[in-house]
C-alpha cells in the first residue's frame, strides 16, 4: 500500500508542476493572459505541498526520484495536450529515468 500511495503522490505531484508550468507558458508566451498565469502558480505551490505527503522523510531522495517522474510526464503531457511526438529516444531517455525512481525509491533499504 505504501508503494501504491508514493506512486499515486507522484502522478499528483507531475500534475501539478507540469500543469502549473504549462499554464504559466500558455499565459506568458502564448499571450492568454496574466490568470492562466495566476493559475499556473497556484499549480505550482500545490506541487510543493504534495510532495510532502510522500512516506519517505528524506527530501532529497524524494526530489530525486520526483526527477524522473518529471521527465516521463513532461513527455507524456506533451503527447496527450500538445499532440507533441516523441521518438525512440525521448521514450529510451524516459524508461531509464524511471528506473532510476524505482531503484531510487523501492530499493530494498536495511531500517535504521
Amino acid at each position: 500500500m505504501t508503494v501504491l500511495r508514493s506512486l499515486v503522490l507522484f502522478l499528483l505531484a507531475a500534475l501539478a508542476e507540469i500543469g502549473g508550468a504549462w499554464l504559466v507558458w500558455q499565459g506568458w508566451r502564448e499571450n492568454r493572459g496574466l490568470w492562466w498565469v495566476a493559475a499556473g502558480v497556484v499549480a505550482l505551490g500545490a506541487y510543493g505541498f504534495v510532495a510532502t505527503l510522500q512516506p519517505d522523510a528524506n527530501f532529497g531522495r524524494i526530489l530525486a526520484a520526483y526527477g524522473g517522474v518529471f521527465v516521463a510526464g513532461s513527455l507524456a503531457w506533451g503527447v496527450v495536450v500538445d499532440k507533441f511526438r516523441p521518438d525512440r529516444w525521448d521514450l529510451i531517455g524516459a524508461g531509464i529515468c524511471l528506473a532510476g525512481v524505482a531503484v531510487i525509491m523501492y530499493a530494498p533499504r536495511a531500517a535504521h
